[in-house]
């Protein structure tokens, strides 16, 4: 689903990425660990087609991201990817629902199956009894929760996550842990997460060290 070769990235005179190479398979849960600054996040972002490499190779479902324009590159993120990061990042005058749709609203897909597979989600996400509430009237873990859903409208080839539990408390992340399973389980679905926490990396199909911006 994903090969990556030879990723280099670099900030001014800061040499990130090192010549990453990654290849991920179809509902594979891979676990990305390493120390502050070791180059995870920036990794994440190009895999997610968030940033641009400054050399390497980049397929996704045999799609040469380099090739892809600034509007293509859009479109193929808002159809391929989803994302899940530490910071919920919902929208505060929007109910669960609505934030939900947003990414297929963007997609111009259709308003009623839209919200019919937005309430599926939060229903699966046991969230049914949510819908119209806003995030300020939702606890840590039930914002993370809406913010899966939201990560998962489109039916994304594949889900990129940035410490998803790290701003929740133990419980709720054991139970977001567990969450990433059951979607695979129930969906054949692909995620790459950069974590800090080790009992997650230790529950995926493979943990990944980024030393030195290179993955061991």
């Amino acid at each position: 689903m994903i090969q990556a070769s030879n990723i280099h990235k670099s900030y001014g005179k800061l040499h990130v990425l090192k010549g990453v190479h990654l290849s991920v398979q179809k509902a594979e849960i891979v676990a990305i660990v390493g120390k502050s600054g070791a180059g995870k996040s920036t990794l994440l972002h190009i895999l997610g087609t968030l940033d641009r490499m400054d050399e390497g190779s980049l397929l996704i479902n045999d799609q040469e991201i380099a090739r892809l324009s600034t509007r293509k590159l859009a479109a193929f993120r808002n159809r391929n990817i989803g994302f899940i990061f530490q910071f919920h990042h919902l929208l505060p005058e929007f109910t669960a629902l609505e934030n939900v749709c947003i990414p297929a609203y963007i997609g111009r897909q259709a308003e009623g199956a839209t919200q019919r597979r937005a309430k599926e989600l939060l229903d699966y996400l046991g969230l049914a009894e949510r819908l119209t509430h806003k995030p300020a009237q939702l606890s840590g873990g039930e914002q993370q929760r809406v913010a899966v859903a939201r990560a998962l409208i489109n039916n994304p080839a594949i889900v990129f996550a940035d410490e998803p539990s790290g701003n929740l408390d133990s419980a709720s992340s054991q139970e977001l842990h567990q969450l990433l399973f059951e979607l695979r389980r129930d969906f054949s679905q692909t995620f790459i997460i950069v974590t800090h926490n080790e009992d997650l990396a230790t529950m995926s199909d493979r943990r990944l060290e980024m030393i030195d911006g290179l993955l061991k």
